[in-house]
């Protein structure tokens, strides 16, 4: 969503990583840390009954706390609630 992005474009201050993050987030100038919660996120939005104990151990190892990895779900989360409430009531936020 567009104002997702402009988002991430604000806090990021670098449009050349956004656009390496949009095209192949594996293939940008990323630290593993931020590779690791970027495939975390992904894979708890697409698949989320295929997220294992692996997948949070990988953030651990990577020194993401339990509250960090809890932040990090909760985020996730909200924002898989909120898109599908605006989409469940056609709400247009472009």
């Amino acid at each position: 969503m567009t104002h997702h992005r402009r988002g991430l474009r604000r806090l990021l201050d670098d449009d050349v990583l956004l656009g390496a993050i949009e095209a192949d987030f594996e293939s940008a100038a990323l630290t593993d840390r931020q590779k690791s919660m970027l495939r975390y996120a992904s894979k708890l939005t697409s698949a989320p009954d295929s997220v294992e104990p692996s997948d949070i151990e990988e953030l651990k190892q990577l020194g993401f706390a339990d509250a960090d990895v809890l932040g990090l779900a909760e985020c996730v989360a909200y924002y898989a609630y909120a898109n599908r409430l605006a989409n469940g009531l056609g709400i247009d936020l472009e």
